[in-house]
């Protein structure tokens, strides 16, 4: 099938690549001329695993294009994709849905035959309509079917979820883009993959009621851990405990510093203002917004607590600046709000991270950037485990130890075990194990 994808962007690439890799021949149009430059040169603007060699695989069998030239790369095509970006509105939390809109008008403009309009992009419910609406207006004539298709990819894991889909989801008014849809996605019928067609509304909320209830989930176990430390309970313990249910499961029970990046934060406020917008709120997702607001927020005190309540003057060093591993992605980071409060009580803050420093960089004033952990550990007067990167997993901790000013190691994703720790002389803090809880009192008295 001849398809086009409007955005090159996180979704628009990956879902490009991957089409393009099921056989597909696939355009993918984007604005920004430094980025398709770029991007014919290879130069992938993005880190996911596994990205750069698909891209450079499939442009190399003539699969894969890129191009700033909407008209001739829409007019071709039998399936149009919409990936563009829809952020939070400044001030409000809705969704801004210009450049989807824009880039309705600009595909109505081009389309040559019946043509179905997919928006990939996640957009709050009654989008699907309105782009129909601007396409009608536009071009009367066009024989369009306005379908939505919303993406379930995982930063880091993204062409694995594209190609192995828990479910497919495409909602649709117009009966003839069924076989259409069904068609490009064909060659996940191997693998089984659900192929779950519903009408336009029903697949655009999907996405974010599933983002809102795995966002609830994490900042459940968030308040469990709080409750584990208070009461002297094992959160790690607690969760395997509530995941063996087959009816809860394992995944996003890991307790941690609270959710951030490009979908939970952006999603769950979108989906409280659809409530609001249908007279239907959403108490649950407000809630669950602002305890995680706070929880983020309240990640510098634990640091504060464990250098003894004081860190004016002190070397704090920061393991992980991304808001997950396997990304450079550092929207709505944790390490954001830690580092800031850190920094307003008096830190000097050094930071490294495999992939984030380039935008953490833009996103941080006074933060010092180190090569490598071992680095940051250097004269550290603590040191502070955020993004859970695998080399992160199995640091020489008597290395750490023999480089630090002092052995505080706070861990906010319990990657470590307290008697493993300890044994190489760490006072050691964790997230809701009561090992943890015990440290702070002796890194205090460290720390003084």
């Amino acid at each position: 099938m001849k398809i086009a994808i409007a955005g090159a962007g996180y979704v628009g690439l990956v879902t490009g690549v991957c089409l393009a890799d099921f056989g597909h021949d696939v355009v993918c149009i984007d604005k920004d001329q430094d980025r398709i430059d770029a991007l014919e040169r290879g130069e992938i603007p993005i880190y996911e695993p596994g990205l750069a060699e698909l891209v450079a695989s499939n442009v190399g069998a003539g699969r894969l294009s890129f191009t700033t030239d909407l008209r001739a790369a829409v007019g071709a095509a039998e399936v149009v994709f919409i990936a563009v970006g829809t952020p939070s509105r400044r001030g409000d939390g809705h969704a801004d849905l210009s450049y989807v809109y824009d880039a309705a008008r600009e595909i109505a403009a081009s389309v040559e035959g019946f043509t179905v309009v997919v928006t990939k992009s996640t957009v709050p419910v009654g989008t699907g309509d309105e782009v129909a609406r601007i396409i009608a207006a536009a071009r009367p004539d066009a024989d369009v079917a306005v379908v939505s298709n919303p993406e379930f990819l995982r930063e880091g894991a993204a062409i694995d979820d594209f190609k192995r889909p828990d479910r497919i989801v495409v909602g649709l008014e117009d009966e003839r883009a069924r076989p259409v849809m069904a068609e490009v996605y064909r060659p996940l019928y191997l693998n089984q993959a659900p192929l779950m067609f519903t009408n336009r509304r029903t697949a655009e909320l999907i996405k974010y009621a599933a983002n809102a209830f795995l966002a609830m989930k994490v900042t459940f176990i968030n308040e469990v851990a709080d409750l584990c430390e208070a009461a002297g309970a094992d959160v790690q313990q607690v969760a395997r405990g509530m995941g063996l249910d087959n009816r809860i499961g394992s995944k996003f029970l890991h307790a941690g510093p609270g959710y951030g990046g490009s979908c939970f934060p952006k999603d769950t406020q979108a989906l409280i203002r659809i409530g609001q917008d249908f007279d239907s709120p959403m108490r649950l997702v407000e809630t669950t917004v602002a305890v995680n607001n706070q929880r983020r927020q309240a990640m510098a005190g634990r640091v504060i607590a464990a250098c003894g309540g004081d860190v004016r003057g002190k070397t704090i060093g920061v393991l992980g600046l991304t808001f997950k591993p396997n990304t450079d992605d550092m929207r709505e980071a944790a390490s954001i709000d830690i580092i800031e409060g850190l920094q307003a009580a008096g830190a000097r803050v050094i930071a490294y991270d495999p992939q984030g420093m380039r935008a953490a960089r833009d996103l941080l004033e006074g933060v010092e950037f180190g090569d490598s952990a071992y680095d940051v550990a250097t004269g550290a007067d603590a040191l502070v485990l955020v993004t859970e990167w695998n080399e992160f997993r199995s640091l020489d901790l008597d290395r750490v130890h023999g480089l630090m000013k002092v052995p505080v190691l706070v861990d906010l994703r319990n990657v470590y075990r307290h008697d493993e720790v300890a044994k190489h002389g760490f006072h050691y803090s964790s997230i809701g194990r009561p090992a943890g809880l015990s440290a702070i009192g002796g890194a205090a008295e460290a720390a003084e």
